[in-house]
């Protein structure tokens, strides 16, 4: 046996392996080429393109086997079938990523996600070796395919992931039978009831536009209006989306407490989610003067929140939490009130901070830790 084992592998080429390895990676990363004098910063940007990349993975073997969400062995014909999909925390910024750099993945995804439907009766919300851990919130991968579709994405089939997106909205779990019913979700229906609300509106516009493609129009007004739900737990008065009990607002309320209404968050960090209505957030403050005020507020507020103790929630200037998802399109905001010059100002504070921080975690890497 050991013999047959040298046999079979005397001709591996250890450095020749490396170097295909080397070049693929280098295929790969020059996707997007920046320049700068600052190695450093290049550093920094092509470790972070990298780490995009690490996920999600291949989960089939070499003749296209895999095992589906209902635990039997499927084959994947036409494309590659995936897991890892942490949805919640990707389809803000790392799937419309790949829409751009890596078109053929993204239908594979989809792809998947269409096959976990047929397998499963649902899309994918945080999914993992075919398992479904629902972990966070939302139906997400009809972002990810809403996304795809406006794009003109090829490779997957379009009326099938419009029914598995609407199939997956119109369930009656984790909150979705009183969403549907009174158009909001309030403590007493269930947990994390702000932010389900708010995110289940804005997946439910990404099925919209998904319908509008399609010229179903029926299903387009129908998750149109739902898309508007978000205005069901805005205070017109405090300027706040926060939680609703027993028909009225939960009190007290602290914009600033982090607690079982919200998911990894506060009333602060979630008031601001309605990236498929901005006109209409602008227009309930009562113009852009007035917006413009409330998100000066959150970044000049006391950098500390109240209740419970959430890892998550780092990073904080005022009370936009760099660190964690629901904050990253806020300083993009001052963009859409004609006031690029502020959203310029917060992308460089919160730059220099992670520059400093990488080259601090450089300095570590060479010298130890000696000097920390």
């Amino acid at each position: 046996m050991e013999q047959r084992e040298f046999n079979r592998n005397q001709h591996w080429d250890f450095e020749k392996v490396h170097q295909e390895t080397v070049a693929l990676w280098n295929k790969e990363l020059s996707k997007i080429e920046v320049t700068s004098d600052d190695k450093d910063k290049l550093a920094i940007f092509y470790t972070a393109l990298y780490h995009t990349m690490m996920q999600p993975n291949i989960a089939q073997d070499i003749d296209g086997k895999y095992r589906g969400r209902d635990n039997q062995i499927h084959t994947a014909e036409g494309f590659d079938y995936y897991t890892v999909f942490s949805l919640w925390d990707t389809f803000r910024a790392a799937h419309p990523l790949y829409t751009l750099i890596d078109k053929k993945r993204t239908a594979d995804y989809i792809n998947t996600f269409i096959k976990q439907y047929e397998q499963g009766g649902r899309l994918p919300v945080w999914e993992l070796a075919s398992n479904e851990t629902d972990c966070m919130i939302g139906y997400h991968s009809v972002s990810v395919i809403a996304d795809a579709m406006v794009k003109g994405i090829k490779g997957f089939d379009y009326e099938k992931a419009f029914e598995a997106s609407k199939a997956s909205a119109m369930r009656d779990v984790l909150g979705l039978e009183a969403y549907k019913k009174n158009g909001f979700i309030s403590i007493d229906d269930d947990h994390e009831s702000v932010s389900k609300t708010v995110e289940y509106a804005y997946d439910d516009w990404c099925i919209a536009q998904m319908a509008m493609l399609l010229d179903k129009k029926e299903d387009y007004h129908y998750f149109k209006k739902r898309s508007q739900n978000w205005k069901n737990l805005f205070d017109w008065e405090t300027g706040f989306i926060r939680p609703k009990k027993n028909g009225g607002w939960d009190n007290p309320f602290d914009p600033r407490e982090v607690n079982n209404n919200f998911t990894e968050g506060n009333a602060w960090q979630y008031t601001f989610f309605v990236p498929q209505d901005i006109k209409g957030m602008i227009e309930a403050y009562g113009g852009n003067d007035k917006f413009e005020s409330k998100l000066d507020e959150m970044f000049n507020s006391e950098s500390k929140t109240t209740g419970r103790e959430q890892v998550d929630v780092t990073g904080l200037i005022g009370q936009y939490a760099h660190g964690n998802e629901p904050s990253h399109h806020m300083a993009y905001l001052y963009n859409y009130i004609g006031k690029p010059e502020k959203t310029n100002e917060k992308c460089s504070i919160v730059g220099e901070r992670r520059l400093f921080r990488k080259k601090r975690e450089i300095i570590k890497n060479k010298i130890g830790n000696t000097l920390y």
